[in-house]
């Protein structure tokens, strides 16, 4: 399901315009945006997804190509763990 499909989806199910459902849709993907690039807190919606702001510690790598080793530096990444619900959906119950 793309976007669009997403869009016209909650469109139908909320009964709302699809100009509407396509905003709150923007509205929210852009505050868990702000809530993971602060990194002090998660967004959860319970039983469903959990976003959160991650540290990754400098490692060494090795370049496919060369096979040399390459330092990476330290950094943060984002992740989105699954809930209870959802994954009782994903195994079909």
């Amino acid at each position: 399901m793309n976007r669009s499909e997403l869009v016209a989806a909650l469109s139908e199910r909320a009964e709302v315009t699809r100009k509407d459902a396509d905003a709150v849709l923007a509205a929210f993907a852009e505050i868990v945006g702000e809530v993971v690039a602060k990194g002090d807190e998660k967004v959860t919606i319970p039983g469903f997804l959990t976003f959160e702001r991650t540290h990754r510690a400098a490692r060494t790598a090795r370049n496919p190509q060369t096979g040399e080793p390459i330092q990476i530096p330290e950094g943060y990444s984002a992740k989105v763990s699954a809930g209870s619900k959802l994954k009782e959906a994903a195994k079909g119950a």
